[in-house]
């Protein structure tokens, strides 16, 4: 009896075809994906239970008032401030969506949080925890977790002040060089993608030295910003003479945290200065120090009771809301950063969104509309960068979403530790291919670049490894579907045609805005998650060569792509192993690697030339004098013509008819950068 009520429970939230084929429904109105993508008629015949009805009721009531609220806002003046704070994750986490959460689960609330004897700082620990008694559960039942709207309208307007009073007073701050510019270096190209450090905290404990900031932490940021500060003459010699070339900031931060750690002196510091060290060291291609600073990173956010949202904890400790803000941004910053280096090192992920994580919500969104300047002009200087809107909010929180789907093709995909079915691959392909081209759909127009239509300057850095990074997970999610087996549909054709037509699109997508990006900044500012989109768009272009050795389009892409990797390598050592297997695999071919046979001399350029009236973006006034300007690489023939750069949509109908059939027998190069052998490619006899 008690079966058959609990399966009319469950049916009742699904439509008639998923029901018959005894499948998860999602519930979507007015069709569910699953017939959406399976083009059946979706029909809902069961009406839902009352509890259900209730829910919704009191959930339309509640986003009611908090558009009621937001709407009154005197601060939401910019379009752009609509974006700040995108919805949750649930509809394409689908992890935690196989682990829905009841009711009290969603709405209780947690203790444990309370400050350290050691250090200081706050800490968490749960209700196995020795010093936790049954009798501090008494009274926990009857607390629940509720939105409070007033509170949060209240809290983003008292935080965007603050971050605009410190910002102005930041502006006042006298800071010595080489600090000031090296700070200025980092928040400019490191701070806008990863979020790892909140600013208006930052420096204004920085002057007081306050408890977001410490000595350590400092090191980490100027030791991270020192490749792309030493490119100013004035910074490099001051480096050189006293700081060793800036070594000795990361030797300070290095031995700092570790005294940190060795005292027990943890805090939110600590795990961001962890967060620095893991980037760069997986940079240098040092794996090993990268995978254990950011291990340290990832159990010390469960330490502080950063891996729970802020709201939910109960206890004599006041969070203030510039701490909560702080604690939840770091947490997708850790989030982040866990999905990148399990990318390019083939590990598994660490950090899992569940009900009780940290909202995907940025309260202070102040610095969405801060102008982007990449480099500030100097005596004698004549180049110009025209100043443009950094939306550096908007793209963390789309990058955030994106890491979210991305997650999925990880854990489904390619998991190391288990061998993923073709029924799971499948499965991942449909569902997280519905779920990247919906947050394309979704993302706002001034973060999407048409690789069709590229602007004349590249817009800020973080935008352009957003769309990068956008085509590279797409190619992750279709690339294993090349060399597997597939059976004809009832048109006659494999999927392999779409899934290839897919990887070559967004192979080409990469490398036009790859080369958008060297054309105005130039290799010595690409940091290595954009050097890791190039080697997979490489990928893609070796298997159309090794399935069809003839193809001259996929040998000319591919061997500007190698050219850029080279330059790239002396910034990102870890792309050498990348380059020498794709060397190995070109000599097994019997082609030469710098081979200039196929490589028309490039037509020289002028400002003139580079000004496309209408561009999204900027005019290249003052270009020829631009420092990130980098002279014409035989390679760079690849995307000029006299009208532009050349389109990039492949054309799958002039593909070789048997390179489909050829690709099927091949393998594909490691999608692991840091697992790739250093192999010596032989010299050239």
């Amino acid at each position: 009896m008690s079966t058959s009520a609990k399966a009319t429970k469950k049916s009742a939230f699904s439509c008639e075809p998923c029901r018959r084929r005894k499948v998860k429904c999602g519930g979507e109105q007015p069709v569910c994906n699953r017939c959406a993508s399976r083009n059946d008629e979706c029909v809902y015949k069961l009406n839902p239970t009352l509890s259900y009805t209730q829910r919704l009721e009191d959930r339309i009531k509640e986003l009611e008032e908090q558009l009621a609220a937001y709407s009154k806002s005197p601060i939401s003046t910019h379009p752009s401030s609509s974006h700040s704070s995108p919805p949750s994750f649930s509809s394409h986490d689908a992890s935690s969506s196989s682990r829905v959460p009841d009711e009290h689960s969603m709405h209780r609330r947690l203790r444990g949080l309370k400050m350290e004897d050691r250090g200081g700082g706050l800490a968490y620990h749960g209700a196995t925890n020795f010093v936790h008694l049954p009798a501090s559960d008494r009274n926990a039942g009857g607390n629940k977790f509720l939105p409070l709207t007033d509170v949060n309208f209240n809290r983003r307007e008292r935080l965007v002040n603050n971050a605009w009073q410190q910002r102005a007073l930041e502006n006042l701050s006298d800071i010595p060089e080489p600090f000031q510019h090296l700070l200025n270096v980092y928040w400019c190209w490191i701070q806008p993608l990863f979020n790892f450090v909140y600013r208006p905290a930052f420096t204004r404990d920085m002057q007081s030295m306050g408890p977001f900031y410490s000595h350590t932490l400092l090191n980490a940021m100027l030791s991270h910003a020192t490749r792309w500060g030493r490119d100013d003459p004035v910074t490099r010699r001051l480096l050189d003479e006293s700081y060793e070339g800036g070594a000795i900031f990361g030797k300070h931060a290095r031995s700092m945290v570790f005294d940190e750690l060795s005292r027990g002196a943890v805090t939110v510091r600590t795990v961001q200065t962890l967060l620095l060290l893991s980037v760069q060291e997986c940079g240098f291609g040092h794996s090993t120090q990268a995978w254990t600073y950011s291990g340290l990173a990832f159990r010390l956010i469960d330490h502080l009771g950063i891996s729970v949202d802020g709201e939910r904890y109960l206890g004599s400790v006041p969070i203030s809301d510039e701490e909560v803000e702080i604690r939840h941004r770091l947490f997708w910053s850790c989030y982040l950063w866990d999905k990148m280096i399990s990318l390019y090192l083939g590990r598994a992920p660490t950090i899992q969104h569940t009900a009780v994580s940290p909202p995907h919500v940025i309260f202070d969104d102040s610095a969405e509309n801060d102008l982007w300047v990449p480099f500030v002009a100097g005596p004698g200087q004549t180049w110009n960068y025209p100043p443009t809107t950094s939306h550096s909010t908007s793209c963390f929180m789309s990058m955030c979403q994106l890491s979210v789907i991305f997650n999925e093709i990880l854990v489904h995909m390619y998991n190391p530790l288990i061998q993923n079915t073709d029924e799971e691959v499948y499965e991942c392909l449909r569902t997280q291919g519905i779920a990247l081209q919906l947050w394309w759909d979704q993302l706002p127009l001034y973060l999407r670049i048409d690789p069709n239509a590229v602007p004349t300057l590249a817009p800020p850095s973080h935008i352009i490894t957003l769309n990068c990074l956008y085509h590279t997970f797409r190619i992750l999610l279709y690339r294993p579907l090349l060399t597997r087996g597939c059976k004809a549909g009832q048109d006659g054709q494999t999927p392999i045609h779409n899934n290839l037509v897919q990887c070559v699109t967004s192979a080409t997508s990469i490398v036009a805005m790859f080369n958008l990006f060297c054309k105005t900044f130039s290799t010595n500012y690409c940091e290595l998650s954009l050097s890791y989109s190039v080697y997979i768009a490489a990928t893609i272009y070796l298997l159309q060569v090794q399935a069809f050795p003839n193809d001259q389009q996929a040998l000319q892409r591919l061997d500007y792509c190698i050219r850029r990797l080279n330059e790239v390598k002396q910034y990102s050592p870890i792309i050498g192993g990348a380059l020498n297997l794709m060397s190995r695999e070109l000599s097994n071919l019997g082609i030469p690697l710098n081979s200039p046979a196929y490589h028309p001399a490039p037509e020289p350029t002028s400002a003139a030339s580079d000004h496309i009236p209408g561009s999204p973006f900027y005019s290249a006034q003052g270009l020829p004098g631009f420092p990130g300007r980098p002279i014409s690489s035989p390679a760079d023939y690849l995307f000029q013509s006299q009208g532009g750069i050349d389109t990039v949509e492949p054309d799958p109908m002039a593909m070789e008819p048997g390179l489909f059939e050829a690709m099927s027998s091949l393998e594909p190069l490691s999608a692991w950068v840091g697992t790739i052998p250093k192999f010596e490619a032989p010299e050239p006899s």
